[in-house]
């Protein structure tokens, strides 16, 4: 069991983050444990000629055989849109003599030995630790940002919009039973059921805050290896389905013939709160076209629309939801 004791003002700073990093470190168990992560598959295969041609054998020996990561390549967010640089600084600012700790901490506990990349690397850590550090930002460049991550981050965000909304309206015991089953909040205290290791460990947050992160590779809610970093979770994406290609959902005829055949399907596609971009992949149009429906849409009181960071998100209002006889959200 893994317990984070939270005071009142602990709880006041609890607040969520999209990190890139993070997804470009969790990714990797892409390429190390194919099919634990079903949903990513076919982007992930369209990406595998470019992982290639990359230094994969580096890449790969980053990932333990239970597909544990080393805590410094997940650096808890400064904020809640970090920018990959700035991440990738913290991770180049590790101290050289805290890379073995840090690897032997991910591998050893399981009686996994440093693979040989790793092991062999040590003999100079500050070169191996500049080694990992270009090695996983040219996997970004290369693989990640160019059509995965914009994608990927108009999920992520919907995600935050989500549960910054079930959290102010139902509280903090709604949000946490929602993030994960193995999360139990009660009496100022949230406990994960650590089912990967056997030892007990008691955090007090002690006003550093602690941090929420979605993901898309976990199956449930997850932490960092150590005890020795600021509080930080990690849990599962909703609506990662939309990352498995663009089809457009099914719209009523009698929808599409009150409001138009575009803009019905941009309500179906609405239960869950989405970017313009995302929207627009979607739906396999331009941006433009999305912005022009969106407004129409918003003026007319159907969708509702929040900023979280650089990006506004649309969803349905309650009135759009009778209209399209959708769920009515939390």
């Amino acid at each position: 069991m893994h317990r984070f004791r939270l005071g009142l003002a602990d709880l006041a700073t609890t607040w969520f983050a999209c990190s890139p990093i993070q997804e470009a470190a969790l990714s990797l168990r892409m390429w190390t444990h194919p099919g634990h992560y079903p949903l990513q598959t076919p982007a992930f295969e369209r990406l595998r000629p470019a992982f290639e041609r990359l230094d994969t054998v580096l890449l790969r020996s980053l990932v333990s055989e239970v597909r544990w990561i080393p805590d410094f390549l997940t650096p808890r967010p400064a904020g809640p849109a970090p920018d990959l640089r700035a991440e990738l600084a913290m991770v180049r600012a590790l101290p050289p003599e805290r890379l073995r700790p840090e690897l032997e901490q991910t591998f050893r506990p399981h009686g996994q030995p440093l693979p040989p990349p790793l092991a062999a690397g040590l003999a100079d850590p500050a070169r191996l630790l500049a080694r990992i550090a270009d090695a996983l930002e040219e996997y970004w460049e290369v693989c990640l940002a160019p059509a995965w991550w914009p994608q990927a981050r108009a999920v992520l965000e919907a995600d935050l919009v989500y549960r910054a909304r079930v959290l102010a309206q139902h509280g903090a015991a709604a949000l946490f039973a929602d993030l994960c089953h193995r999360l139990r909040w009660e009496d100022g205290v949230l406990s994960i059921d650590r089912r990967w290791t056997a030892q007990d460990r008691d955090i007090t947050v002690d006003g550093r805050g602690l941090v929420l992160t979605p993901t898309f590779f976990a199956h449930g809610v997850v932490t960092m290896i150590g005890n020795d970093r600021a509080p930080q979770l990690s849990y599962p994406a909703r609506g990662q389905g939309a990352m498995a290609g663009p089809p457009a959902p099914v719209t009523t005829r009698a929808l599409a013939l009150l409001v138009g055949a575009p803009k019905a399907r941009l309500l179906a596609l609405l239960a869950e709160p989405a970017s313009t971009t995302d929207l627009a992949y979607r739906l396999g149009v331009t941006p433009g076209a999305v912005s022009q429906h969106l407004a129409v849409l918003h003026r007319t009181g159907l969708v509702t629309r929040a900023r979280n960071g650089r990006s506004v998100l649309y969803s349905r209002s309650p009135l759009g939801d009778e209209l399209t006889g959708g769920p009515r959200r939390p």
